[in-house]
């Protein structure tokens, strides 16, 4: 589904209770959504079903992240991160993310579960610019070399404080 959807500036909050939950196939492919991800998606069950979940990226959020995730769960590891998503309408909402593989009987992955809770504010001002950081070194690296640039910047910068992506994920 090709989307061709305007930001806006206007946050969707969610409730402190709220969890987002979604599977999808190997491929990221929706295969399930729960309730809270089909309100604040914005998108209806039939339109989520077997639709990319990056359909809720919002332009904000530098590529590097999502290839980190990737690479996280294709080694058969959970990622935690924050991630700001885009509704149907163009709002935004922020999450903090576990993304985990889910395996068969023969240790294979079969799937991979997300389940979001709201992010907190502390945790958005800490984001927020880094990840602005991480966009513009994508820009300036241009598509090609994009996700490697913005990659070696959050690295430097981690490496900087002594911690991984998932310890700085946690700690905030």
């Amino acid at each position: 589904m090709k989307r061709n959807i305007q930001p806006t500036q206007k946050e969707r909050l969610m409730r402190d209770n709220d969890f987002i939950v979604s599977k999808t196939d190997l491929k990221g492919r929706i295969t399930y959504a729960n309730k809270i991800f089909i309100e604040f998606s914005g998108y209806s069950q039939d339109e989520l079903f077997n639709t990319q979940h990056n359909i809720i990226r919002h332009p904000d959020m530098p590529r590097a992240v999502f290839h980190l995730l990737w690479q996280t769960l294709k080694a058969g590891k959970e990622f935690n991160g924050y991630v700001k998503n885009m509704s149907k309408d163009g709002s935004f909402y922020w999450v903090f993310a576990n993304v985990t593989p889910s395996f068969d009987n023969n240790n294979r992955v079969i799937c991979y579960y997300s389940v979001r809770r709201k992010a907190s504010q502390a945790a958005i001002d800490v984001v927020t610019p880094l990840y602005r950081e991480m966009l513009m070194a994508e820009k300036n690296a241009g598509a090609k070399n994009a996700i490697d640039a913005s990659t070696s910047l959050l690295l430097e910068k981690l490496e900087q404080q002594g911690v991984g992506y998932e310890q700085f994920a946690l700690s905030l």
